[in-house]
Parts: C-alpha cells; sequence; structure tokens
C-alpha cells in the first residue's frame, strides 16, 4: 500500500480550512441579514403608501406570495408577480386615500413582522384597522407577505 506525503494531505486540509473561511467571511452576519431585511420591509412600506403598483412590485421576487385578509376566515393565497400586480392594483384603485402606519416593526434573519394601522376613509368616515404582516425577504426583496387582522 502506497501512502502519500504529508505535504499532500496537509495541502488538503489548509485548502479546505481555507475554503471554509472564506465562505463563511462572505456571508453576511445575523446583525447584517437582519438590518438588509428591515431595509427591504421598509421600501416596500413606502412603496406601498405612495400607491405605486410598479414600485411596489419592483420591492418584491418574482415568485411572491401574498396572503390577504379577505375573504375570512383564511384570506385569499396569491402566488407569482403577475396575479399579485392585478391585487395591488385593485386594492389601490379601491382604496385611494389608504395608508398603514407601522406602529412596531421588528425582525430576524429573513423575517420581518410589522404590526401595523390600516387608515382609510369609509363611506365618508374615517375608518382604520389594526393588523400585522409577516415578512419573508430573499435578496432584498419581498418573497412572502402573509397578512392577518383583529376581529
Amino acid at each position: 500500500m502506497r501512502t502519500k506525503p504529508f505535504n499532500v494531505y496537509l495541502k488538503k486540509v489548509l485548502t479546505s480550512v481555507l475554503s471554509v473561511t472564506l465562505l463563511s467571511s462572505c456571508m453576511p452576519t445575523q446583525e447584517e441579514q437582519t438590518a438588509a431585511t428591515l431595509a427591504a420591509v421598509e421600501r416596500f412600506n413606502n412603496a406601498f403608501n405612495s400607491h405605486d403598483v410598479n414600485r411596489v412590485m419592483d420591492a418584491m421576487t418574482q415568485d411572491c406570495v401574498f396572503e390577504n385578509t379577505a375573504p375570512a376566515p383564511d384570506g385569499r393565497h396569491v402566488e407569482g408577480a403577475a396575479e399579485v400586480r392585478v391585487v395591488w392594483e385593485k386594492f389601490f384603485a379601491a382604496n385611494p386615500d389608504a395608508r398603514f402606519e407601522a406602529e412596531e416593526i421588528f425582525a430576524s434573519k429573513d423575517r420581518c413582522v410589522v404590526r401595523w394601522v390600516y387608515r382609510k376613509t369609509k363611506d365618508g368616515l374615517p375608518w382604520h384597522l389594526r393588523g400585522v404582516d409577516v415578512f419573508k425577504i430573499r435578496d432584498g426583496k419581498v418573497a412572502e407577505k402573509l397578512s392577518y387582522v383583529k376581529g
């Protein structure tokens, strides 16, 4: 049986260690990932409150998922940018003065929860509803927006 010289094994070990070190240095820390998630959600929320469907869709992935709060009890599940765009277009047309105000936002890694108040005019009077959105972020964009409401 023939054995390889020690320097061949040492080279393999050092190459493996170097590869792992380089890979881990390229990966964002938990704090960096969380900060990027918060920034992505803020971009989305600002676009949403501007009622600019193009900006909203630019903040979402092509394979995005949106779960609406209606119809009760489970809401509507919508997949893909084209289908989600239609939902936003109808929503903004039906609710021209709608605005979401974030009451609290917290995130960890690629997940974010926003507790919000949705305000608009309904039947000529001020109206509001409280709820939460659960976001999943991928590559700096919203991949999932799952919405839930009180009452």
